[in-house]
């Protein structure tokens, strides 16, 4: 039987061998992310693409970012020096060449505030007369919003007879209704007298201030210091979990909409083990069948 193969095409060799800075230039005409280039195109912009190697980018985040973690070293030179050369080649100007991260560590993971952390919490700012930050931090722990949506919150933005907030524009660009709890309603009540509409709900403006106060009342009352996110949002994930709402309410209730987000990143249930096996203990089967 006679068989016949294609052949493989020669490799063009009247292509022009481009530089890291003019690939650079045209990843970014396309839309490519410029904010970390900048700090590296003064040590790679020169170069061609075929003579940038993993072991030179590798060694080069270690002397822009000497004492920074492996994460900070992957996020600001390898992984945009990866995207430059991938572009480079989409349009056929150099090699794929493979440029692997350094190795991370996993993060441990900050527990959450629990309900006694809460209570002392609130407990404190009303010692120290902080009624705005103890109703901030109990909206985001019983609504799931983000301390960047709950510091943006206008009076305007409240219905207090309808028992909801509209937190406009959050961080996936859609706004989002939060029902409020009796708590919530009484204490946002007290705070609304004599509010303008345009005025800022609960007074701070970014979160820095924000964790400040937390640290300081924390001190105070003798708790351990949660930031903002792990005595809000983390602290709505769990909490409510714990009551034994379902995944998909928790979720739909607080804005998620990643479940693999959801349970990787905020879903840290205690002592699981007991509360399974107690909760078999409901069921007791007769041996004697």
């Amino acid at each position: 039987m006679n068989m016949t193969f294609r052949t493989t095409p020669p490799a063009t060799e009247n292509r022009i061998a481009r530089s890291f800075a003019e690939t650079a230039k045209s990843y970014m005409e396309h839309g490519g992310e410029r904010k970390y280039l900048q700090n590296i195109l003064p040590h790679l912009g020169d170069r061609l693409l075929t003579e940038i190697f993993p072991f030179d980018v590798r060694q080069l985040a270690d002397e822009l970012y000497p004492t920074q973690t492996n994460a900070t070293k992957n996020r600001c030179v390898v992984t945009p020096v990866r995207a430059v050369v991938y572009h480079g080649y989409d349009r056929g100007w150099g090699p794929s060449t493979r440029i692997k991260n350094f190795k991370q560590e996993r993060p441990r993971r900050k527990k959450a505030a629990s309900q006694a952390w809460l209570d002392a919490f609130a407990r404190q700012c009303g010692k120290d007369r902080l009624p705005h930050l103890a109703a901030l931090i109990l909206f985001m722990s019983q609504t799931g919003a983000r301390v960047s949506e709950a510091v943006a919150l206008k009076w305007r933005e409240v219905d207090l007879a309808g028992r909801t907030v509209l937190l406009v524009k959050t961080k996936t660009d859609q706004n989002s209704i939060r029902f409020l709890t009796d708590q919530l309603i009484s204490r946002l009540y007290e705070l609304s007298r004599d509010a303008d509409p345009d005025e800022l709900v609960f007074r701070y403006k970014n979160r820095h201030s924000v964790n400040e106060r937390i640290s300081a009342v924390c001190k105070r009352s003798g708790i351990s210091y949660k930031p903002s996110h792990t005595c809000g949002r983390h602290a709505f994930a769990n909490n409510t979990l714990a009551m034994g709402v379902d995944v998909k309410s928790v979720m739909d209730a607080g804005g998620w909409r990643s479940a693999a987000v959801f349970l990787g990143t905020y879903a840290n249930p205690r002592n699981a083990g007991r509360i399974v096996a107690d909760k078999h203990n409901l069921y007791q089967y007769d041996n004697e069948l």
